[in-house]
């Protein structure tokens, strides 16, 4: 089983709740962690059962990004929102810098985060 996390800043929510409904049979079959908001919208719309962590301001991003370094977690989808000032952009750059270093799969936008599902899939297939 693959464990993904999930992660939106707030005014991409919406988005990830799209993303979610469009490979939700890829991740039922997925063990799934996010940041608390995020798992929270994911959990009430889809019922996927999705580990939360903190708020992502409140050290969310650093407990993924612990489990990235002890490689708990084989791929992150971040929908990030490059528009807008985050207070927490230190966690933020910490946590993408967490995944080069561990040679954890990262998605940082729905383009990019669907070609790495498609790779999650291919993966699983492999493994039956």
């Amino acid at each position: 089983m693959k464990t993904i996390a999930l992660i939106a800043h707030d005014k991409k929510k919406d988005e990830m709740l799209e993303f979610v409904k469009q490979h939700e049979a890829l991740l039922r079959k997925c063990k799934l962690l996010a940041t608390h908001t995020t798992g929270t919208l994911i959990n009430k719309t889809f019922d996927l059962h999705v580990n939360c962590m903190m708020s992502g301001p409140l050290g969310g991003d650093q407990q993924i990004g612990a489990m990235v370094a002890t490689e708990q977690i084989d791929c992150v989808i971040f929908l990030r929102d490059p528009l807008t000032s985050q207070p927490h952009e230190p966690d933020i750059n910490a946590l993408l810098r967490l995944c080069d270093v561990h040679n954890i799969p990262l998605a940082t936008n729905r383009k990019s985060g669907c070609i790495l599902l498609d790779y999650v899939a291919r993966e699983l297939e492999d493994t039956k």
